[in-house]
């Protein structure tokens, strides 16, 4: 089959003199299957994952209808990109335009990125965007939104707080996309995403993309997407075909000693070391920095500066290793990394997929490393069912646990025998403290979201990395810490 052109699929010119300065020559699978029918007014059901080229594909279409579609009253304002929208004279309390494309990302860094890509693809177009993130104060953003813009990227606890305030109109949005929607619900948004759909027109075209169609996902597609097309784009295999896969057998003990080991090698040039809580995370990066390996850390405990300023540093090469929980997972675009180090193992299997999909990019290669102790030894098999390919196994290191390979995991201290554990799925610890006066074993939750079998998860106590898909990282539970009532837990 003869690959189409930009212009072959309707795109207008000005998006195509943008599109060739970024030297994107020819559409990716899902933007050619997309593009002609978002033009056509279609609503569209993507499930593809990051990579695959859905930003545009749904970006494009909605600059172009835009364009073509501009109020009277802007186009005599004459707006001017990003930095437009002045009030205009004759009244100071004069408004401008209300958004007529809301995209709802489900993390800060997400739309933000989502937010550059509109910039680069519209820079030809008198058309002006702004991104509504939390983590921030919201002064710059009641600016924005009252000078008035055409495109609203918004992660959906700031939407909400400031359309609850009367700065986020509403009323007039005719293009909505839900992106990385699988992650927005396991995040525990459905609650603001119903609330943000209920002051939506109901006619509207609309987008959802999920990189998965779990049960809660489908029912909202259903319930918000007429007549859609279904686009599902997925590479031969689940995982990046580029990416040389490895997995240590080690104590947990011994974790820290075998990145310490690995990371004297000078080929792990640029690399991100996955955790599963905050705490830990912050903790990791401190021990690496004092061990002279230049770290930054990236959590949802961070201030938004703050996320931003370590992502910096690590793009432009200041610091060699960015260790990052799941809230980094998705959607971040960092060139040359040349490995992830999965430190704890993903709780669950899809996470194991966006994790390493942070390397090998834009054809590229990269290694994932990933250390596996006992108890993750269930984690590890669900991966490999998921993705339907073993993963390599080192032998030759220095820390080698042969329990950890067979997933045998040690008795607790003062207690004697084997423990029994679940072969048939990640082990499962009781929620009792050990007799001996040891650490009370830790239990996986999610704010707001679900369990990974399904349970609604109490909210009490909650201190791990809401970001996790399918629920908190073992560790997030803290039984000592004091009840705080909270109405929403906001990642954003």
């Amino acid at each position: 089959m003869t690959q189409r052109s930009f212009a072959e699929l309707g795109v207008a010119e000005p998006l195509q003199r943008a599109l060739r300065a970024e030297n994107y020559t020819h559409p990716t699978p899902i933007q050619d299957q997309a593009i002609p029918q978002l033009l056509a007014g279609k609503d569209l059901l993507g499930i593809a994952q990051t990579g695959t080229g859905k930003t545009a594909a749904f970006a494009l279409p909605i600059l172009q209808h835009l364009s073509a579609n501009r109020p009277s009253d802007e186009r005599s304002a004459g707006g001017q990109g990003e930095r437009g929208g002045k009030e205009q004279r004759g009244g100071r309390n004069r408004r401008g335009p209300a958004p007529r494309a809301l995209i709802l990302a489900p993390t800060r860094e997400l739309a933000l990125q989502i937010g550059e890509s509109f910039r680069t693809y519209g820079r030809h177009l008198p058309l002006r965007h702004t991104v509504i993130l939390g983590g921030v104060s919201q002064h710059s953003q009641v600016r924005a939104l009252s000078n008035g813009v055409d495109v609203l990227v918004a992660t959906p606890g700031r939407l909400l707080d400031l359309h609850e305030q009367g700065h986020a109109r509403l009323g007039q949005i005719s293009h909505l996309v839900l992106d990385e929607a699988d992650l927005m619900l396991d995040m525990g948004f459905l609650r603001d995403v119903r609330k943000i759909m209920a002051a939506l027109p109901a006619k509207r075209q609309t987008m959802l993309f999920s990189a998965t169609m779990p049960p809660d996902v489908a029912r909202l597609a259903a319930e918000i997407l007429s007549d859609p097309l279904r686009v599902e784009v997925s590479p031969r295999t689940i995982t990046v075909e580029q990416v040389d896969q490895r997995v240590f057998f080690i104590d947990t003990a011994h974790k820290r000693a075998l990145l310490s080991h690995l990371l004297q090698d000078a080929d792990m040039s640029r690399v991100i070391v996955f955790m599963r809580t905050k705490r830990g995370a912050s903790r990791l990066a401190e021990q690496l920095e004092k061990s002279g390996f230049p770290t930054e850390a990236i959590h949802g405990n961070k201030t938004q500066s703050a996320r931003q300023s370590a992502l910096a540093q690590f793009r432009n090469g200041r610091a060699r290793i960015l260790v990052a929980t799941d809230v980094a997972a998705r959607g971040i675009d960092i060139s040359s990394v040349s490995h992830v180090v999965n430190y704890e193992m993903p709780n669950i299997p899809e996470g194991y997929v966006h994790r390493i999909g942070r390397t090998a990019r834009a054809g590229a290669g990269g290694i994932a490393l990933s250390f596996c102790d006992a108890s993750e030894h269930a984690f590890l098999r669900s991966i490999e069912r998921l993705t339907k390919q073993p993963i390599a196994v080192v032998e030759n290191h220095p820390h080698r646990s042969a329990a950890a390979a067979k997933g045998q995991i040690p008795p607790p201290p003062g207690r004697s025998g084997p423990q029994r554990r679940d072969a048939s799925g990640p082990s499962r610890p009781s929620n009792h403290r050990f007799a001996s006066g040891g650490n009370a074993p830790q239990r996986q939750t999610s704010p707001e979201g679900p369990t990974s079998n399904g349970a609604k998860p109490k909210r009490q106590g909650y201190s791990g990395e809401r970001t996790a898909p399918g629920g908190a990282a073992p560790g997030a539970y803290r039984p000592d810490r004091k009840r705080r009532p909270r109405r929403r837990v906001s990642a954003t």
